[in-house]
C-alpha cells in the first residue's frame, strides 16, 4: 500500500501550499489490469444540504483486478475550490476480482464545510490498489460525478377564500434556499416558477403560467376562480438547487 500512501501525502502536500486543487496536479495513471466499474454517491441522489443539519452520506467505488481489491483512497472536489475527505474507507470483496469499496464524508453548513459558491457539480476521485506484489493500482479523477445542492423551500397563499366564480384570485409565495455562511434561508431570484391548478378530489396539477421571483424571492400572480380546487407553485430546480413543490393552497369558489 506503499505507493497509495506517497500519493495521498503528496496530494495533501499540495492542498496545504494552496494548489488549485491537488488531484488536479496528477494525470489519471494505472498500473496493471485494475478497473473501476461503477460509482454511486448518496444512493444515486444529490447531495442536498440546508442551513443546520449535518449530512452524512456515503460514495462506493466497485473496481476489478485479477488479483483481487486491496484497499483504496476516495476524496471529493467541486466548484471554487471545494474538497471533502474521509479518513476511512472499507473494501468488501463480491468475489475473488471485484470489491466495492465505500466511505462516509459529513458535511456540517455550520462549520463551513462548504459555501454557497461550491453548490453544483462534484467529482469522485479515486485511488485503487490491487492485491500482489506488482502493486497493481488505477487513479482515476472524475471516475463519478454528483450534485451538491443548496436546499430549497417554496410557499403559497391563495386568497381571497372563498371566492366568487369568475372573480380574481391572487396568488402569492416565496422562494428561498440554504445560505451557508449566514445558517438562513434567503429568497432565490429571478427564478421561473410555474403557478399550478388541481381541481377538488383530482390528483393532477396542470401548469397555468409561469411566473419569476423578484428581488428578494418572492412571486405574485392572479387567475380567474372557476371551480374549487388548489393552487400551487412549482420549482422544477437548478444546478445548485434541487426542485420543489409548495403545499397546495385550497380555494372554495362559491
Amino acid at each position: 500500500m506503499r505507493k497509495r500512501t506517497t500519493t495521498v501525502a503528496l496530494l495533501a502536500a499540495f492542498t496545504a501550499a494552496g494548489a488549485a486543487l491537488a488531484p488536479a496536479a496528477f494525470a489519471d495513471g494505472s498500473q496493471g489490469d485494475t478497473k473501476i466499474t461503477k460509482v454511486v454517491v448518496n444512493g444515486g441522489k444529490s447531495v442536498v444540504i440546508g442551513t443546520t443539519a449535518v449530512k452524512t452520506f456515503t460514495v462506493s467505488v466497485t473496481a476489478t483486478d485479477n488479483q483481487g481489491i486491496e484497499g483504496a483512497e476516495l476524496s471529493l472536489h467541486g466548484p471554487n475550490y471545494g474538497l471533502l475527505t474521509t479518513s476511512s474507507v472499507k473494501c468488501v470483496a463480491a468475489d475473488a476480482t471485484t470489491s466495492t469499496c465505500s466511505g462516509s464524508f459529513t458535511v456540517d453548513p455550520r462549520m463551513f464545510d462548504v459555501l454557497n459558491d461550491q453548490a453544483g457539480t462534484w467529482y469522485v476521485d479515486a485511488w485503487v490498489d490491487a492485491k500482489g506484489d506488482d502493486s497493481n493500482f488505477i487513479w482515476k479523477e472524475k471516475a463519478g460525478s454528483f450534485k451538491v445542492q443548496r436546499a430549497s423551500q417554496l410557499t403559497v397563499n391563495a386568497s381571497p377564500e372563498p371566492v366568487k366564480k369568475g372573480r380574481t384570485v391572487t396568488v402569492t409565495g416565496k422562494l428561498s434556499r440554504a445560505n451557508w455562511e449566514t445558517s438562513k434561508y434567503a429568497g432565490y431570484t429571478n427564478q421561473p416558477v410555474q403557478l399550478q391548478f388541481r381541481k377538488k378530489n383530482s390528483s393532477t396539477y396542470t401548469t397555468l403560467k409561469t411566473v419569476r421571483t423578484d428581488s428578494t424571492g418572492n412571486l405574485k400572480t392572479t387567475t380567474t376562480a372557476t371551480v374549487d380546487g388548489y393552487y400551487r407553485y412549482s420549482f422544477a430546480g437548478t444546478t445548485t438547487t434541487p426542485a420543489v413543490n409548495a403545499t397546495g393552497d385550497g380555494v372554495d369558489v362559491q
